[in-house]
Parts: C-alpha cells; sequence; structure tokens
C-alpha cells in the first residue's frame, strides 16, 4: 500500500484537551500543523454522551474548580459558561458494611467544584471551531517516529508525516508501549513513563437519567458516598437549564470484567438500599470502562499508585534530537491528571514551539 506523505513543520498526536489547546495557541503563528487522532473522534479523556432522549451525561473529564485558573482563562476566552455543581445540604454516607448509611450534613463549600455549561464536550468543540479541520487526521494511529534526515518521520496506518517536532500527548504508558522509536528514546524516560499513572485509566464512570429528580426530595441527596460501595461517590448530573436530570458517578473498577447487565444488577440493588424502588425509574443507562480503551490505556508491568510519576522532571526534555516534545496532563508539573493540568502542559508546549519555531 502506497501511504500519503504530508509534509508540516508541527505533528500532534492526540487530538484530546492538550492536542486541541496547542493547535489552538499556534493557529495564527504561521507554522503548519496536523494532528493525528487514532479515535474516530475528538476529545481524548472527554466524552460527553447524548442520550436518545436527551440528557448528556459525561463518561470522561468533568469538573474544575476557581483554582484551575489557565482552564477558567481558556474557558473565558472561548465565551464557554460554567455552572456550580449540585451538592445539596447533606450526602448519604455509608462509612462501613456493618452500619447502616445515613444523611451526613455537607457544610458549605467556599469553593465548589464546576461544570461547562452544555457539557466538557462544549470545550472540546469550541477549541475545534478554531482549528482548520483538515489538520485533523481522525483513524489515525502512530506505529513508529524516528529521525531521518533532519526530519521527524511519523508513520501511521495510512499516512507518513515529515515533520520538524512532533509532540506526543499520550499518556506516556501508552507512548512507549504503542509507539515504535526504534529504541531511540533513553532507557531511564522508558522506565519512567511505563511506571506513570495514566489518568481514568482504571475508571469506571457510570450514568443513569430520570424523568424527575427524585433525589431532592424528603431532605434526600444526590451526593452519595460510600465505603462500602460498589459505587463509592455519585452526584446529581441534571444540566444547567435543570430540565434533564440524571444521577453520575464511579463504580469500582475492580467490575470491569464484569457485563454491562451484571454492573448494572449490581449499582441497582445499592442505589435501592438508599431510594428504594424510585432508584429503578431510570430511563437509561450509560457506562464507559476506560481500561478497554486501547487508545487511552495499556497494562503497567507492576503496580502503579495515583499521581506516580505525573510531571517528573524526564517529561519536562525533549528527545530524537529535541524534535519530540511530551505533552499532555500526566506530564504536566502543575494539576496534573485534571483538565487544568492538560490546558496547562499544551500552553507550555505551545511557548516551546513559539520560541524554537517561530517564522
Amino acid at each position: 500500500m502506497i501511504k500519503e506523505i504530508i509534509d508540516c513543520d508541527i505533528l500532534i498526536i492526540g487530538a484530546g484537551l492538550t492536542g486541541l489547546t496547542i493547535a489552538y495557541q499556534l493557529r495564527n503563528s504561521g507554522l503548519s500543523i496536523k494532528i493525528a487522532e487514532s479515535r474516530n473522534r475528538i476529545g481524548g479523556r472527554i466524552e460527553t454522551i447524548k442520550t436518545k432522549t436527551g440528557e448528556k451525561v459525561e463518561m470522561g473529564a468533568t469538573w474544575l474548580g476557581k483554582k484551575h485558573t489557565y482552564l477558567s482563562t481558556l474557558l473565558e476566552e472561548l465565551g464557554i459558561k460554567t455552572f456550580e455543581q449540585i451538592i445539596g445540604d447533606t450526602a448519604i454516607y455509608e462509612a462501613i458494611s456493618t452500619s447502616p448509611h445515613y444523611l451526613a450534613r455537607i457544610p458549605p463549600n467556599p469553593e465548589p467544584s464546576l461544570r461547562i455549561a452544555g457539557g466538557t464536550e462544549t470545550l472540546i468543540h469550541t477549541l475545534y471551531s478554531h482549528i482548520s479541520s483538515e489538520k485533523i487526521f481522525l483513524d489515525t494511529k502512530v506505529d513508529s517516529i524516528k529521525r531521518d534526515n533532519n526530519k521527524t518521520v511519523t508513520d501511521c496506518i495510512h499516512t507518513i508525516f515529515k515533520s520538524k517536532i512532533v509532540i506526543s500527548t499520550l499518556p506516556p504508558n501508552l507512548l512507549v508501549n504503542s509507539i515504535d522509536s526504534e529504541n531511540k528514546l533513553p532507557e531511564n524516560l522508558m522506565s519512567i513513563a511505563r511506571n506513570t499513572h495514566t489518568w481514568m485509566g482504571e475508571s469506571i464512570k457510570i450514568a443513569l437519567t430520570y424523568p424527575t429528580p427524585f433525589w431532592r426530595q424528603e431532605h434526600l441527596s444526590g451526593t452519595i458516598m460510600s465505603n462500602v460501595g460498589p459505587v463509592p461517590e455519585m452526584y446529581d448530573h441534571s444540566n444547567v437549564e435543570d430540565n434533564k436530570y440524571a444521577l453520575m458517578g464511579l463504580l469500582n473498577g475492580g467490575y470491569f470484567q464484569l457485563t454491562k447487565e451484571e454492573r448494572l444488577a449490581i449499582i441497582m440493588k445499592q442505589l435501592k438500599k438508599y431510594f428504594g424502588d424510585l432508584a429503578e425509574s431510570y430511563t437509561i443507562y450509560e457506562e464507559k470502562i476506560w481500561r478497554s480503551e486501547s487508545d487511552t490505556f495499556t497494562p503497567y508491568e507492576s503496580n502503579v499508585l495515583p499521581h506516580q510519576n505525573n510531571g517528573h522532571d524526564l517529561f519536562q526534555e525533549s528527545y530524537l534530537e529535541g524534535s519530540l516534545i511530551l505533552a499532555g496532563t500526566e506530564t504536566s508539573t502543575y494539576y496534573s491528571g485534571y483538565m487544568e493540568g492538560a490546558v496547562y502542559s499544551g500552553l507550555l508546549a505551545s511557548k516551546r514551539i513559539i520560541e524554537r519555531l517561530s517564522v
């Protein structure tokens, strides 16, 4: 098969929040930019699903806070509004399996969690609207990166990109385990990358849509905190207009091997304990097992803890004769694992590019 050869100044691997932030920041730089995305969609670990009955539920990144200043500035620049996550005055709290759950009083929070109006996808699609569509290549998985005649050659399934610089926004463990670099990356970097935590990797996001927010009645709350599980936390996930209702939370990641029906059954058992038969009045159940997303997660060689090696010094260096820059939330020295870290990493990578290649 003859592959199309595309020349550019910058190739970005990944059309998630970091990759799109970089392209957005460089949109007026005069540099030729392309983005290779292995999925058939943009957004990466931001995925807002619209159900057939109109609710939008987040299967990926969801919350931000006022301390997330780089993300907040970007949202303001793009004209995107946020709204406060509904927590309520009480939370259903389950401390141990031998004691019943109870309603715990929630103290006022001076820095509440925020959500993006219209869903987190609003940020992704707004960034995309400022980037020429021909710059993004979907279904384009990178197989290898190498240096050849002062160019960086990135080989994909149907395309070969020849660029001055490549920016990888992949989780480091995924990068070193899925893209061949002909053993040109330092062993210390490879070792650290293989032992770097991938955010969302072990997560199972779940959401149930309902015709009414029954959990707001009789001093109840959509906020659930349980040390017993299998759902350790859950929240009111209604939209900003408050006319579409849902509960959204996390399921213990150890249940990834069950079927969808089996997971739903154990979730229902827990929710019925709190809400009675009202829990079964849901209209749609959605879930996302991020461990199964090969474009996000690949198994670790050994046990890796949350935050492990995130923002490591080695991720701040460039490689392959200075032509490979590492970016993405796991590489960020600031709020790694959050959308804030993804944006900050994108801004930093953009600055490095401008300093080196501004025309």
